[in-house]
């Protein structure tokens, strides 16, 4: 009987001591690690929040930059941080793709990246100069089988890169890829026409667009996106096999406590309830506001995952050991 009195205080007080630890979190600065530069859709939302959150929770949240490396900068600072004040903020697809586009990997993408919260869908769309004298997904297709190899072609780390060049494999256009270390360097190279297509965020192209240097000839969302109604769906256009919807959020190190995660999560969904600028200021940078407790938002990475996994295999690309 005293074995199991003990046994049950000692279950009680890791009980409270988790509750208390989730009470009591944050208890210094956190930091949100992103694989983009300033100015992306990403660092837009990401920055919404963190200002919200710091007046919630009487913490500092800061947003740190580290574009390069096809995302592996940004996750290589997370994952060797170890600490659950030091979080990821970006797109699923920005360590997704790591699985089939690297031949090792210095972190497990199941152990070491564990959603929070999803926090967004972004609408992904691919974008010509105007000077190009191409008006359709169609036109774009039938100039690259015209001019084989004469095409440049740039786009962001994670699911926008493998949408485009696994689309062109399986058509079988030659086309030459232009890396970046920041993406957000690339709208000016394709108005300017030394890049002629461009696999990005629609938040990206959307300035430029406006300017008229360029156009968007589809998104890759199952529906148009709010803030540029006009743009037709790749589905819409004739090419479903560009359709493609990448989700976005929040994500911790392996051992953060689910309990913890969901009390997260919760704080992100009241903050976007009380305050509708948010997700007006998401769909003015081309992306949906969906937020996704901790289950649904892995629901949501592994069906993105099931997807990449048939493009790799259009690639030829194996999964990294």
């Amino acid at each position: 009987m005293l074995r199991l009195i003990a046994g049950i205080a000692l279950a009680v007080a890791a009980i409270c001591g988790s509750a208390q630890a989730q009470q009591n979190y944050p208890t210094r600065t956190v930091r949100l690690i992103l694989p983009f530069g300033p100015a992306s859709a990403t660092d837009i939302t990401a920055r919404l929040f963190a200002d919200r959150l710091t007046r919630r929770w009487g913490q500092s949240v800061v947003v740190e930059n580290r574009p390069g490396g096809d995302g592996l900068v940004a996750i290589k600072a997370f994952v060797d941080a170890h600490d659950d004040h030091t979080l990821y903020f970006g797109p699923a697809g920005s360590f997704l793709v790591h699985l089939y586009d690297q031949d090792t990997l210095p972190y497990d993408t199941q152990r070491d990246i564990v959603p929070i919260v999803g926090i967004y869908v972004t609408v992904l769309a691919i974008s010509v100069p105007t000077s190009l004298n191409v008006n359709t997904i169609g036109e774009l297709v039938a100039l690259a089988r015209a001019e084989p190899g004469k095409l440049n072609v740039a786009a962001a780390t994670g699911n926008s890169d493998f949408l485009i060049f696994g689309f062109c494999k399986s058509m079988d256009l030659q086309i030459t890829k232009v890396p970046y270390r920041d993406i957000m360097q690339a709208p000016n190279d394709l108005a300017e026409n030394r890049i002629q297509v461009l696999s990005t965020s629609l938040a990206v192209a959307q300035p430029l667009k406006q300017a008229g240097r360029i156009k968007v000839l589809i998104v890759t969302s199952k529906q148009r996106a709010l803030g540029a109604p006009d743009i037709p769906t790749a589905a819409e256009a004739g090419y479903p096999a560009l359709t493609m919807e990448t989700t976005g959020g929040l994500y911790g190190p392996k051992d953060m406590p689910e309990s913890l995660r969901k009390s997260i999560a919760a704080d992100f969904r009241k903050i976007a309830e009380d305050d509708p600028v948010i997700a007006k200021r998401l769909a003015d940078t081309g992306q949906i506001m969906t937020i996704r407790g901790p289950a649904e938002f892995a629901a949501s990475i592994k069906e993105q995952n099931e997807q990449l996994a048939g493009i790799a295999k259009t690639l030829g690309l194996k999964a990294a050991q």
